[in-house]
């Protein structure tokens, strides 16, 4: 059984080790998911047939067409990384990879499963948008001589199985934190264009902006279906945030050579993004965490520290290795059922459902 809280620490130095990572399955990478596409079929947009009509001629303008060009900068910037920051950046771009091609083989697996005709368009055009970021995050890969295999991964992967309101709670708020953190990196390094030591940061404003569009979508279809929004499904929606946040947290922390070198602190950049994200999900969920609990903020805290002694205890092996490892997941499991329990943060939905990327 793979290591749950973990981060992959091991040197990422070929093909072998990129397709490793890629294909890890922890609580802390990207997933690949299978739902219930009768369901989906289902789905009905028509109270929010205006605003959806709206955002579907944005989907067929598509701003982004000539955005992912490569320049020749890239190769030669891939060259001048020091190890520790070209490992956590490699790292990174693994991760991005495979997030982006993950929501490439659902939206597509849904475009072809379904027949509702307003769904397969919308899944037709985020598959589109989604399968430009992975193939760009893979040029830059290659330019370390390195590359994920997206065929074979999306073969051999993992799936898992999520009810279709997980998928839109889950994907709704992986849009979001993605625009949050693209953006929020975007404008840092505009300011601090010294610390842009990689040109894919460059191309972070306009492609955020799809991110942006994405999680609109999920959030027209959860607003046209408001039982998703109430009930025991907010105790799901409470549940998605914590995993999303926390997650996010304890991956962040495992990059500190990268936030150093863009002149980032993990912990205020992290807090940063979870405003962003709060603050736009009150466009569509009835609750946010309430990032300012202290309660919270020492609960992240402390869920880092159980992953890097988790990471300690991985490396020692062995009978005591592996009981420390043990007491440290029931203590994660307890700290985080912590978490989810804190006071949250409550407010009625606005009568307008569509946001602009106005960060």
């Amino acid at each position: 059984m793979p290591d749950p809280y973990a981060p992959a620490r091991s040197a990422i130095a070929s093909a072998e080790d990129v397709s490793r990572r890629a294909h890890a399955n922890t609580l802390l990478s990207p997933k690949f998911y299978s739902t219930d596409y009768a369901a989906m079929d289902r789905l009905d947009v028509g109270a929010v047939r205006a605003e959806w009509d709206t955002m579907m001629k944005e989907y067929e303008g598509d701003n982004n067409i000539d955005h992912f060009q490569r320049t020749p900068e890239f190769a030669a910037e891939a060259l001048r990384l020091p190890d520790a920051l070209r490992q956590e950046f490699l790292d990174f771009l693994i991760s991005s990879i495979t997030s982006e091609f993950s929501g490439c083989v659902l939206y597509n697996e849904i475009r072809k499963n379904v027949e509702n005709p307003d769904i397969k368009q919308l899944m037709t055009y985020m598959t589109r948008d989604e399968s430009r970021h992975a193939g760009f995050i893979n040029q830059s890969l290659k330019d370390f001589g390195l590359g994920v295999d997206l065929g074979g991964l999306k073969r051999t992967k993992a799936y898992t199985y999520f009810k279709p309101k997980y998928i839109f709670y889950a994907t709704y708020l992986s849009e979001k934190i993605g625009y949050a953190r693209y953006i929020t990196i975007f404008r840092q390094l505009e300011q601090h264009p010294d610390k842009r030591f990689h040109p894919i940061f460059k191309w972070f404003e306009r492609w955020c902006n799809d991110e942006f569009r994405h999680g609109e979508s999920f959030a027209l279809i959860m607003r046209a279906n408001p039982k998703l929004l109430t009930g025991l499904n907010v105790w799901w929606i409470r549940f998605f945030q914590l995993a999303v946040y926390a997650t996010m947290y304890v991956r962040d922390h495992t990059r500190p050579q990268l936030h150093q070198a863009m002149g980032l602190d993990p912990e205020t950049y992290d807090y940063t993004v979870f405003r962003i994200t709060s603050e736009i999900s009150k466009q569509v969920f009835p609750i946010t965490p309430d990032i300012d609990h202290p309660a919270f903020r020492r609960g992240l805290e402390r869920l880092f520290e159980i992953s890097t002694a988790m990471s300690a205890a991985k490396a020692r092996g062995g009978l005591l290795g592996g009981l420390r490892r043990a007491g440290l997941a029931v203590a994660g499991v307890a700290t985080f059922a912590r978490l989810y329990l804190l006071p949250v943060q409550r407010h009625d939905l606005p009568a307008q459902i569509r946001m602009a990327p106005a960060w």
